[in-house]
């Protein structure tokens, strides 16, 4: 296990954790979250051995193996695949030891050696590797491609599925999901609730903290607090203890009235109905999860737009790409006022293609597009943060945005993104991945743009800050095109998906649940497509050896079969009903705990009880959830 005792650490002078006292317990999944700076990084630091405590103690087994994903970009001659393996660095001992054992002729040795090698299943590695890399996004013929080849946010991924690689018992992940696209990041999720260590896990990713997590370390004010459950249940918990100050609970419920106003006013209207639906949903979400939000010291609008002309921009029969490389063919779209695009595809399928066309930083191969001369856009993509300028200060940026403006009105502005005090004067060279992301959301406000490009707008960002990214873009009266991996953004934003894939943009008929299937569904087709190619190359035996079994003799196959899975079956069935009893038992503690009446001092032994309850509750379907996902998988290959 993990142990903090009274623990004390600092960076520099800034003091980051005061007094923390946490257990983390084997296995147990934990998120840790917080604002920007506030130590989340500094404590991994601390947990690798890079960072010593000012005081306190800081206990970890001393046999466990650590896992964590490097931050420096590689750039080796080795094969991806080759890299990947040696995140297993067990493996590449014994291998070691074999290569030296062979050259001396030890025979003995050599036995054990192979016995080792088989414990840590070896004879599988190349396997697992090109499962992990194949998971992140990697094609097979990029496998034995050289490190060195791939761009940096690819070899990030290779770090990544090193660290997997790793037979850990305690993985440490610090925004993994920065660098990967929609697909990749739900294979991840998908890989991690299997993953038999402890897990810690920074993240401001809502959804996927949700899907993963059993707890949530939250650090603020210098104290770390853990709780129970998954990011949605701490967040209940919170918000219970924020309600308690008035003034900011009033300022959430001004912003629940301003939403219910909107759908008032629109619901009855055939071109915003689908926008008041929206908003519906998001003030269903929000009531039970903003006021763990209300003392963020992000607080902004989109002002209106000038003008919002009709359409804003067609495409026509496009066909677009790069050079005589076509990306995307026979595209038809038309941009409204009021449009709300989610594009969802697989990496390098032309999602941000298609936005750097919208965005008239690419030309059309072929067909018409028509933009209207009083298009205003507002583009958010990546590379846009490296173009601020680094010797400038916020505030010199904004005077040169708008030479007419006072300072106070731009200090104002800039204070609604964070941006206060010494910081408008601080040059931007110095600023964090998520602090020149929140200038840039800053510089889009500002320009009162009628349509939104926006290309991965939250990486980098906190929790906070896409919360009131998501609560502005809701009120966005122009038009808005956006790629995110952040499903909770998608949601509460977008009200129609465009599928990206095979050289087409449609229309996508589903939310991110049938997203979801219709990837498992991809991945299917294309492991059939790959095993009857095998087959087919592999097919040289004669007719007499390839002769099926009668009718009748198939019959009695099937019959021995059905009878052989039967007891799997039977076996499935109890841990379903097992899920849906723990599955009635969770909610039924949720619920209990949702009540405020519950953190009153009197029933302080009570509230123990039930968080006790929760977690034996969580842990047992989690350990429930596993088997059946493991039986199910041996009753498919079966």
């Amino acid at each position: 296990m993990l142990k903090f005792s009274n623990l004390t650490l600092r960076r520099g002078v800034q003091l980051l954790l005061q007094d923390v006292n946490i257990t983390i317990h084997p296995r147990q999944k934990v998120g840790i979250t917080g604002g920007n700076g506030c130590g989340k990084s500094s404590l991994f630091a601390l947990i690798n051995d890079q960072l010593h405590a000012d005081s306190g103690e800081f206990f970890i087994p001393q046999n466990w193996v650590i896992a964590h994903v490097a931050q420096e970009s590689p750039s080796s001659e080795l094969s991806a695949i080759d890299y990947v393996i040696d995140g297993d660095s067990e493996l590449r001992r014994i291998e070691q030891a074999i290569a030296a054992a062979n050259d001396t002729g030890h025979g003995e040795l050599l036995g054990k050696l192979y016995a080792q090698l088989e414990e840590v299943d070896g004879y599988t590695a190349n396997s697992r590797a090109s499962q992990l890399l194949t998971g992140l996004g990697f094609l097979q013929n990029q496998l034995q491609n050289p490190v060195n080849s791939f761009s940096g946010g690819w070899r990030m991924r290779l770090n990544l599925a090193q660290a997997l690689m790793c037979r850990s018992d305690l993985l440490l992940l610090d925004e993994p999901t920065n660098h990967l696209d929609l697909d990749a990041v739900l294979w991840l999720e998908e890989w991690l609730k299997k993953y038999p260590g402890t897990l810690l896990l920074i993240s401001h990713d809502r959804d996927f903290l949700d899907s993963v997590m059993t707890h949530i370390a939250h650090i603020e004010h210098q104290a770390m607090t853990l709780y129970s459950g998954n990011y949605s249940q701490f967040e209940r918990v919170r918000a219970e203890q924020l309600s308690q100050q008035q003034v900011l609970y009033e300022r959430q419920q001004q912003e629940i009235k301003h939403i219910q106003s909107f759908i008032n006013r629109f619901k009855a209207k055939a071109t915003k109905a689908k926008q008041a639906q929206s908003r519906v949903k998001t003030l269903e979400k929000m009531e039970l999860i903003a006021q763990a939000h209300v003392d963020s010291p992000f607080h902004f609008e989109f002002h209106a737009p000038e003008k919002v002309p009709n359409p804003l921009v067609s495409l026509d029969d496009i066909k677009l790409g790069y050079g005589t490389t076509t990306i995307l063919d026979h595209v038809h779209i038309n941009l409204q006022p009021g449009s709300r695009i989610g594009l969802l595809g697989h990496n390098g399928a032309g999602k941000s293609t298609l936005i750097k066309l919208l965005a008239g930083e690419l030309s059309v191969q072929s067909g018409r597009i028509e933009r209207s001369s009083e298009l205003r856009i507002g583009y958010f993509a990546q590379h846009q943060l490296e173009q601020l300028h680094p010797e400038d200060t916020p505030m010199e940026h904004f005077q040169r945005l708008d030479k007419r403006a006072t300072e106070q009105s731009l200090r104002n502005h800039l204070g609604n993104f964070g941006f206060s005090g010494d910081k408008v004067e601080s040059k931007i060279a110095h600023f964090s991945g998520g602090e020149k992301a929140r200038l840039v959301f800053a510089t889009l406000v500002y320009q009162k743009p009628n349509l939104l490009l926006l290309d991965e707008p939250t990486n980098h960002l906190d929790l906070d800050m896409r919360h009131a990214i998501s609560l502005a873009l809701q009120e966005f009266e122009g038009a808005m095109v956006i790629v995110s991996h952040d499903r909770h953004l998608l949601r509460s934003v977008t009200d129609e998906f465009y599928l990206v894939a095979d050289q087409k943009v449609a229309a996508f008929k589903g939310d991110l649940d049938d997203y979801r299937n219709w990837i498992t569904e991809q991945k299917k087709r294309e492991a059939q497509s790959s095993q009857l190619s095998k087959q087919s190359t592999n097919t040289s035996v004669s007719n007499s050896q390839n002769s099926f079994p009668s009718k009748k003799e198939q019959k009695r196959l099937d019959a021995e079969k059905r009878k052989q899975l039967q007891p799997m079956k039977n076996r499935l069935s109890k841990l379903e009903k097992q899920m849906d009893k723990l599955t009635h038992e969770k909610e039924t503690l949720e619920g209990l705990l949702a009540g405020p009446e519950i953190y009153e001092e009197t029933n302080k032994n009570q509230l123990k009880e039930l968080l006790q309850q929760q977690v034996k509750t969580i842990q047992a379907l989690n350990e429930t959830e596993e088997q059946w996902m493991q039986l199910s998988e041996e009753l498919e290959d079966a």
